[in-house]
């Protein structure tokens, strides 16, 4: 196994995007590390262009039309280029360590794995940042898994469907796949999401792909906290975060009813669309609404959504 792509989206990540890099080059199993520049508005292109020059691994790109897509068509843009037999993901403000591929090569001798996920940790680069993050995230200091998972576990794990607490999501920095495994399922990431594209495929990737934990006990990369860190900005609960879940639960929706995974899975995602499609109402219809969908399901009332939430 030495063929990894590492998929770099790229956008206002100048004060972080070197240390990304180099975290990634030494890596023999790596033979590309793709940049996708996604229109930035400080210096990104310009340290892209600097990187692709010195070193040989740096592929850069940018959208045909060089605008603004996101995240999620910037990634696809990226698998589109890759020439790698595996992907692996890497957020320009994030960076791998040592460890990061040491279980790659043995598990990837089994064919009918797609895919290798581990642990990611934290460092916290500005206060601001650290209290943003910990106001919404508390005591999460390693994301990862609670104990060794793979195939239809991972999945129903990352839903809260399994007998015991599966733990938190795995990160993408985490996560290595086949590119035939993406291919062969005609998996990408929803563009339409501007936020949780990531959770979005991740799940949809552990229905269709057979996925495997790797290094859960200890990190094999770091997340980078800053004063801009979108996900951490919004309040817990407040309406635009509703409104962000109910999107990526609707996403899930509409793609259970064409996939058709086990009646729990798809009862779940129902669920969570209907709780947060119900947190964006307001007033009477609000309150009318919830008592319709409780008569007709009480377990609407242990899904994410926490319908003690008063604003509106």
């Amino acid at each position: 196994m030495t063929d990894i792509s590492v998929i770099i989206p790229v956008y206002n990540a100048s004060a972080f995007l070197e240390k990304s890099v180099a975290s990634a080059l030494p890596f023999e199993e790596v033979k590309e590390i793709i940049l996708v520049e996604d229109k930035s508005t400080d210096h990104s292109l310009e340290i892209c262009r600097k990187l692709a020059e010195q070193h040989s691994k740096v592929k850069l790109f940018q959208h045909p039309d060089q605008g603004n897509h996101g995240a999620a068509a910037t990634r696809n843009l990226g698998i589109e280029k890759s020439t790698g037999n595996f992907i692996a993901f890497l957020d320009a403000d994030d960076y791998y360590l040592p460890n990061r591929f040491d279980i790659e090569k043995k598990a990837f001798e089994n064919p009918t794995i797609d895919g290798v996920f581990g642990a990611i940790t934290v460092e916290y680069l500005t206060e601001k940042g650290k209290q943003e993050f910990q106001s919404k995230f508390t005591n999460v200091s390693l994301t990862t898994v609670n104990y060794p998972a793979e195939g239809k576990e991972v999945f129903r794990g990352l839903l809260g469907l399994t007998t015991k607490t599966f733990g938190t999501f795995f990160h993408l920095n985490t996560l290595t796949v086949r590119k035939s495994a993406l291919q062969k399922n005609n998996l990408k990431f929803n563009e339409t999401l501007r936020v949780h594209q990531d959770s979005d495929f991740i799940i949809k990737l552990a229905f269709h792909c057979h996925l495997k934990s790797g290094i859960i006990d200890q990190p094999i990369a770091v997340r980078g906290v800053h004063d801009d860190n979108r996900i951490t900005k919004i309040v817990k609960y407040s309406p635009q975060y509703n409104q962000r879940q109910f999107l990526l639960w609707n996403s899930l929706y509409d793609w259970s009813n064409k996939n058709k995974p086990d009646r729990d899975a798809m009862q779940h995602i129902a669920l969570q669309k209907k709780a947060f499609e119900l947190s964006t109402k307001k007033g009477f219809s609000k309150t009318a609404a919830l008592l319709a969908a409780i008569v007709k399901d009480p377990k609407i009332l242990k899904t994410k959504y926490r319908f003690t939430y008063t604003h509106s």
